[in-house]
């Protein structure tokens, strides 16, 4: 697999998978409180790994800046992984993340750049990554 891929290996799809995030999970907010990652640690998998998601609330805002900000947090991740799939690998876990805006909404918000959020990311990557 490529470095900085992000294949559709990697991505959470199922409904079932996405029940085990959410209903046996735990949730990081980043420390401005814009983001949150909910995750869930699978010890002894079957496949060792680093699943994801990006979930964005109708709520949040219309479709394209829901769109948006799923772009820019699957970017964001797409260039920030390789630190929390390393451990993954060290540890023999597969972890499984989704991804969805805090306090963040269009409202608030009208225009995002991947600057404005870059710091959040990263942030959760590494809260995620302490626990692991």
């Amino acid at each position: 697999m490529k470095q900085f891929g992000l294949s559709s290996l990697e991505r959470i799809k199922s409904k079932k998978e996405f029940e085990l995030v959410f209903t046996r999970g735990e949730v990081f907010f980043s420390s401005s409180n814009r983001l949150k990652a909910t995750f869930f640690i699978e010890t002894n998998p079957d496949k060792i790994g680093v699943k994801v998601a990006f979930a964005v609330s109708r709520k949040s805002g219309n479709a394209v800046w829901r769109n948006r900000v799923k772009r820019l947090l699957r970017e964001l991740y797409r260039l920030n992984k390789s630190q929390i799939k390393k451990v993954c690998w060290q540890k023999s876990l597969k972890v499984f993340i989704v991804f969805s805006p805090g306090n963040f909404n269009q409202m608030n918000n009208k225009k995002i750049y991947l600057k404005d959020i870059e710091d959040d990311v990263v942030d959760l990557l590494n809260q995620i990554r302490s626990k692991l």
